[in-house]
């Protein structure tokens, strides 16, 4: 069996970095507890300070499937390559020819760029673009295979 894990993303901003990531997975924000109507409604009830609210974001799969993602403000930026990074699969797999699964690629490319993401690199593979390398609106890396 599995265990269920979850991925924790440093950054400087976490709410705005849920924001951008929530619809690059098809994410949701965490659901606010019961008998609350918003988050800031929870954080209030349990004191925490205002200048504390954006210190953390949570993103989940609706359908329950994949990991947790927790994105936790840090004091210090990003210095170094990423070591682990985020496959974002959607051009379905080199099963599918690449005239299939580069529109796909490109389509992603663009939507993300267009919500603060940047282009680093198209990796090629067989003499043909193969993936993309991109960086979120914080500089970590992420590809669009």
């Amino acid at each position: 069996m599995a265990t269920t894990w979850g991925l924790t993303i440093d950054c400087a901003h976490p709410g705005a970095l849920a924001k951008f990531w929530a619809p690059a997975l098809g994410y949701a924000e965490q659901a606010v507890p019961t008998g609350f109507d918003s988050w800031e409604d929870w954080l209030r009830h349990h004191g925490v300070p205002e200048d504390e609210w954006d210190d953390g974001a949570y993103l989940s799969d609706p359908a329950g499937q994949g990991p947790t993602l927790s994105f936790l403000k840090v004091p210090e930026g990003k210095v170094g390559k990423n070591r682990l990074h985020i496959d974002i699969k959607v051009g379905g797999g080199r099963q599918n020819s690449w005239e299939i699964r580069w529109p796909r690629i490109t389509e992603a490319m663009d939507r993300l760029t267009a919500a603060g993401a940047t282009l680093i690199r198209i990796d090629h593979h067989d003499g043909h673009p193969d993936h993309a390398v991109m960086a979120d609106p914080e500089g970590n890396e992420f590809c669009l295979v």
